[in-house]
């Protein structure tokens, strides 16, 4: 199918580099502001100050916010992701409510829960290595994916709470754009920042959003307004005191915590080698969808990927 003007649509894979060749241009131009305002703040000029001021009054601003309902879409404090990369809609979830549990899953549809923190770089490196299998899986409907966005690296961002305005931008992208979220979040994470930097500003995260074609002036004022920070906030202390809906797992006490039909996945060769290996993970998620009953294994079902020959 073609558009109008007679061009053929660029296909996902063309959309996903030009996306990510835009993501390396929002990259470069923060590299420059932050050379351009060091230069400016050698010469005398307080930059820095006038940061921190700013810092200060958005993090003054969302405290005193009076309580709202949460993102929509976001009613079990996490977004769901099935078929076709298309979110499963839910309404917001009103405020001082407990969330709401997805809906399980057909039999023979995998059901993977992720609770990230944007600033966590295990979080980086386990999506480096699985996204694209997960998003194989997911697509093809064999596997929903659940991502649920919590704050707990704050810490980590020289006082511009990095952690709670990144998961603020996912939420904000949940709520206006629910079928960009799986985009949007492989955008923060090929591009996320270290620990101990400032994390990005709102003007690179609003960028990342158009590229997730997610761009709508709601979103760019609820990410400039931190406007779903306080539900980050509640979000992450239900995530911390538990329990986890629907799995075996009590609480959670650090990021990535990725659960498999229940089944908390913990990787042997992370804590052996620092990496995550793909493979196992598959044969993890294998494993879980073949466990809760003696029938022939469904299809369709995640597949391990290909090893490679050596050489």
């Amino acid at each position: 199918m073609t558009n109008g003007g007679g061009s053929a649509r660029p296909s996902k894979n063309e959309r996903r580099e030009a996306a990510r060749e835009k993501a390396r241009e929002l990259r470069e131009q923060q590299r420059k502001r932050e050379k351009r305002n060091r230069l400016l703040l050698g010469g005398g000029i307080g930059l820095a100050s006038l940061a921190i001021i700013a810092v200060i009054g958005f993090i003054i601003f969302t405290s005193i916010r009076p309580a709202g309902p949460g993102p929509a879409n976001m009613a079990s404090d996490g977004i769901k992701v099935g078929e076709n990369l298309e979110a499963v809609t839910t309404s917001a979830l009103p405020a001082g409510e407990d969330p709401i549990p997805s809906a399980a899953n057909a039999p023979n549809v995998v059901d993977i829960q992720i609770y990230v923190d944007y600033m966590c770089p295990i979080c980086g490196f386990f999506e480096a290595a699985n996204s694209e299998q997960i998003e194989q899986w997911v697509s093809e409907g064999s596997a929903t994916v659940e991502y649920h966005p919590i704050s707990i690296l704050n810490s980590q961002s020289q006082g511009t709470r990095y952690s709670t305005r990144a998961a603020n931008a996912a939420a904000c992208v949940a709520n206006y754009s629910p079928n960009s979220f799986f985009e949007f979040n492989n955008l923060l994470f090929e591009n996320q920042p270290q620990e101990g930097t400032p994390g990005l500003d709102a003007e690179t995260l609003i960028g990342f959003a158009d590229q997730a074609d997610a761009s709508s002036s709601n979103v760019e004022k609820c990410i400039e307004d931190g406007r779903f920070s306080n539900w980050v906030t509640d979000a992450t202390t239900r995530a911390l005191t538990g329990p986890i809906p629907n799995s075996d797992v009590e609480k959670v006490t650090g990021t990535p915590t990725v659960i498999v039909n229940g089944v908390q996945y913990n990787s042997s060769t992370f804590s052996t080698t620092g990496q995550f290996d793909a493979a196992e993970f598959a044969a993890f998620v294998l494993a879980q969808s073949a466990a809760p009953t003696s029938a022939p294994t469904p299809t369709p079902t995640p597949e391990a990927p290909e090893t490679p020959a050596a050489g």
